[in-house]
């Protein structure tokens, strides 16, 4: 009878560790969808890969309905592969139409700040505050069909006509221009100009650039897609 028990017992922690282990998968599988990050391997190099996807959402919740990427997900993702010895570099990929200007210029800052090569890599739009996502990274790819936006900063809801409103966006934008001045080959007034242009959106200031014409401007460093994103990646890990 004691033994029938302890073997009882042995079957019932066998089977309990099993759905145990089965759970910490599913909670992982599900916190990797949720974060957007995946890790991959090429040669003897892991890369963490991070999706900015649909909008950037800031200090509001957004609707069910709209696709969000969530700087709360983002921001302690790349605090970890900062200082985690086991990942050698980051790949960004965005298909984005911007956002919470706050909290893409957060996510900017630490990208750029990363002791580790970073490779990002556009496909379908970087729009928006996609672009200085797009310049943080160390190299930047775009493929032949994604597009980017530039325009001036917007607001919705309430806004005070008043001259301190208008100073508030003023220096929201000018924040803006200096980053991606910086951290590409584009000059800040070249980049004010395409953002201020009125000729080429039927509403709205501002301009659209197709992918050879954000090469051309200055704003991505070549034309690739996800080969070359990676391979970039390596190299770059190679010669740090």
């Amino acid at each position: 009878m004691i033994e029938n028990f302890e073997l009882k017992n042995n079957l019932l922690n066998a089977d309990e560790e099993e759905l145990l282990c089965e759970d910490t998968q599913c909670q992982s599988a599900e916190n990797q969808i949720t974060d957007g990050c995946f890790f991959i391997k090429c040669r003897d190099k892991v890369f963490c890969c991070m999706t900015i996807i649909g909008q950037i959402e800031g200090h509001f919740i957004l609707s069910a309905q709209h696709k969000t990427t969530k700087y709360e997900h983002i921001i302690p993702r790349i605090i970890t592969i900062d200082q985690d010895e086991n990942v050698d570099g980051l790949l960004m990929i965005l298909n984005t139409v911007g956002g919470d200007i706050e909290a893409g210029m957060a996510i900017s800052e630490l990208i750029c700040g990363l002791r580790k090569p970073s490779v990002s890599l556009v496909l379908g739009g970087g729009h928006s505050i996609g672009i200085p996502l797009a310049v943080s990274a160390d190299r930047s790819f775009i493929t032949q069909s994604a597009t980017m936006t530039i325009h001036p900063v917007r607001m919705n809801g309430l806004v005070m006509g008043v001259p301190q409103q208008l100073a508030y966006f003023q220096n929201m934008q000018e924040r803006i221009v200096s980053f991606v001045s910086e951290h590409s080959k584009i000059s800040s007034d070249r980049f004010r100009e395409l953002m201020l242009s009125s000729g080429k959106l039927v509403s709205d200031f501002g301009t659209v650039l197709e992918g050879e014409q954000a090469v051309k401007e200055g704003i991505i460093d070549s034309i690739g897609s996800i080969s070359d994103a990676i391979e970039e990646l390596s190299n770059l890990t190679r010669n740090s």
